[in-house]
């Protein structure tokens, strides 16, 4: 499709088409108004065949109204899917950024024994952001129970992570789950519980006082809780 330098040309040409299509919807129902007055003030005289006539002129527009309406419902859905196929290349391409990223500095003279404990624990996924809200690099929407890796160099993080206040400054898809205990999406680095029977399963390192992987198993503090009312 075409390229994101286009995109605000066509959405003003689209949201331009969507106010006119408001302004005919609005000057159709003052026409109805219109011939519905008409219609009740002079009822009384009208010949039967009048008064089928004159419904049929307010059928008429009902009718013209909601196909302007239908026209403005599909030109906003239609608008939409043009920004979410942006959206989507945007993050394909962020993705690949990233992983080329990734691939230079750990092969640079950044390396450090934390990145080269990195390449060892290639089987485990990140839990990184590509953009915005939630959206990871790996190829699944849901998070399976994996480990992120190990600490990489700082200066790959400082590149890569995403500051939790800008993510929650940005537009929330209702559709999107959350996790945490704080019940907001996925964004910047994120642990896994090793209760496999946890019910929030992911969490945020700043909500749970982490700044690196610790070593070992880890458990969230609510199931921390459960396991020692158990013993």
């Amino acid at each position: 499709f075409a390229g994101i330098e286009n995109l605000p040309c066509e959405l003003q040409r689209n949201f331009q088409l969507m106010r006119e299509l408001d302004q005919r919807t609005e000057d159709k129902k003052a026409e109805i108004d219109s011939l519905a007055a008409a219609y009740i003030e002079s009822v009384k005289n009208m010949l039967p065949e009048e008064r089928v006539e004159h419904l049929r002129k307010i059928q008429s527009a009902y009718s013209k109204c909601k196909e302007y309406s239908d026209d403005k419902v599909q030109l906003a859905m239609q608008t939409y899917e043009m920004v979410d196929k942006h959206i989507r290349r945007l993050d394909a391409d962020l993705a690949r950024f990233e992983a080329d990223l990734k691939d230079k500095l750990e092969g640079s003279d950044f390396e450090t024994p934390g990145s080269r404990s990195l390449k060892k624990g290639r089987s485990q996924k990140d839990k990184r952001s590509s953009r915005g809200r939630g959206r990871r690099t790996s190829e699944e929407d849901t998070p399976k129970k994996k480990k992120l890796k190990g600490g990489g160099s700082e200066f790959a993080d400082t590149i890569l992570s995403v500051h939790p206040s800008d993510v929650l400054d940005m537009p929330v898809d209702p559709n999107e789950p959350t996790y945490c205990l704080c019940h907001q999406v996925s964004y910047g680095e994120m642990i896994g519980c090793d209760n496999p029977d946890c019910p929030i399963e992911w969490f945020h390192f700043a909500c749970v006082d982490l700044t690196t992987k610790p070593k070992g198993k880890w458990f969230c503090p609510r199931c921390v809780q459960e396991r020692k009312k158990k013993k």
